[in-house]
């Protein structure tokens, strides 16, 4: 079986909407490695986007839901409940960030969770409007579209997006917008479009994913989070692509010295089975009626037993210390790359949630051709990169938490090459 094959035919039944990176066709994977149906090995630097942080196939989360699928796979929680269920609620309302009583609910994706908890703040405050951030990701739904502050194509073509969803600037020095002007823009908006009584919900990301890999400075949380408590405004933490020791903390809302008043989550939260949640005060989350809430596949059993068997493995293997140990390793060698690179401008993120930045040699001008090309050669050699950012010219690293030390300087290795590679190519052209 060859990738070309599996691609033609991928190409004649699979919508072209559903976007691809690679033309890797994935037969098995283990940890930080993948093998093709070709039997070509992959060095992943994706992870899923951030979903497998504890590795492909971690022999603990299989074993949990191999268990787990041997007792039931599906009974719907709202029609016969089940006891781990409730064992993983009680873990993150215990872990999720805020010294106040928390209750949970479980879906299915990012974006559900999203929904959810536009939901529950606007249930909970009775209060119709959302504010959210330039570069922003939420979703692909019509409220995550909404929220989502980047067109194209999360946006593009679409039709009208929903009501009561309003932006302002997200504050990043390296593209001239301040936590000043960010704030300003907050003031203007309700000065001139929006009274804040009419605000249920800001939501933010604490690092920005889609968006660039951007972190929010702390203090524009602090400013936020007394901004909310003023005009009675829920405070909403994506920490869909940041949960789960990919920042060097379990949320990463924990280095910020403030607590959200509800928290989403999903990616990394089940080791690859998709599950989500949103925890948050009690009394927010208690605002809505019995069936308000829920979904029919929302907290399905294998998702439950993965996401246990996670918590677990962070916890065991201290990947909150292995993802800083691990980040610092990457900045130091991307660094180096840079003292000789003057296309990258900025090497960024907290724990083990890095991101490159290109420019164009005199800075002037981001450069998404020149990420694409050092994407695509990575690939050639091996190396599973993704790209990111408004302008497309960010390169993330998202290799599992649990990657072994060799694999990993080998991939660091290809990555160097890779880079030279794609300057010299410029340089010829």
């Amino acid at each position: 079986m060859l990738n070309a094959d599996i691609a033609k035919r991928r190409e004649a039944a699979i919508s072209q909407g559903v976007g691809m990176q690679t033309q890797v066709y994935v037969d098995k994977a283990l940890n930080s490695e993948v093998w093709d149906v070709e039997g070509n090995r992959y060095i992943d630097f994706a992870a899923g986007i951030a979903v497998v942080n504890t590795g492909h196939c971690h022999p603990k989360v299989m074993a949990a839901v191999a268990d787990q699928a041997a007792r039931f796979t599906h009974t719907c929680h709202q029609v016969l409940p089940y006891e781990n269920y409730i064992r993983l609620g009680e873990r993150l309302n215990e872990k999720v960030p805020g010294d106040f009583d928390k209750k949970t609910v479980f879906v299915t994706t990012g974006a559900e969770a999203v929904e959810n908890a536009i939901k529950v703040a606007r249930i909970a405050t009775g209060r119709p409007a959302i504010i959210a951030f330039g570069g922003a990701f939420h979703g692909r739904t019509f409220m995550g579209m909404s929220l989502t502050g980047k067109v194209a194509p999360y946006k593009k073509g679409f039709g009208a997006m929903m009501p009561d969803v309003y932006h302002v600037p997200f504050p990043v020095e390296l593209h001239g917008t301040s936590v000043d002007e960010a704030m300003e823009g907050l003031t203007k908006l309700f000065k001139t479009d929006l009274d804040p009584d009419r605000v249920a919900a800001i939501i933010i990301e604490p690092v920005q994913g889609e968006g660039g890999f951007y972190p929010a400075p702390k203090e524009l949380m602090v400013q936020l989070r007394k901004l909310c408590d003023d005009h009675g405004i829920v405070m909403i933490a994506d920490e869909v692509q940041t949960g789960f020791a990919r920042t060097g903390n379990l949320f990463a809302m924990e280095g910020y010295g403030v607590a959200a008043d509800i928290t989403t989550m999903a990616k990394g939260l089940a080791g690859g089975l998709p599950l989500a949640a949103l925890t948050g005060r009690a009394e927010l989350m208690d605002a809505a009626h019995p069936g308000g809430l829920g979904g029919t596949y929302g907290g399905n059993p294998l998702g439950i037993a993965a996401a246990n068997a996670v918590l677990d493995v962070i916890e065991e293997e201290d990947l909150c210390a292995r993802a800083n140990e691990l980040g610092s390793r990457l900045k130091q060698r991307l660094e180096s790359i840079r003292a000789n690179t003057p296309e990258m401008v900025d090497v960024r993120g907290p724990g083990f949630m890095i991101a490159a930045e290109l420019n164009t040699a005199d800075g002037k001008a981001p450069n998404p051709d020149m990420a694409n090309a050092i994407r695509a050669e990575a690939l050639k050699r091996g190396l599973i990169l993704l790209t990111c950012g408004v302008y497309g010219n960010v390169i993330r690293f998202l290799a599992p938490i649990t990657v072994q030390d060799e694999v990993f300087a080998e991939g660091l290795d290809i990555l160097e090459d890779s880079i030279a590679a794609v300057r010299k190519q410029a340089k010829a052209a």
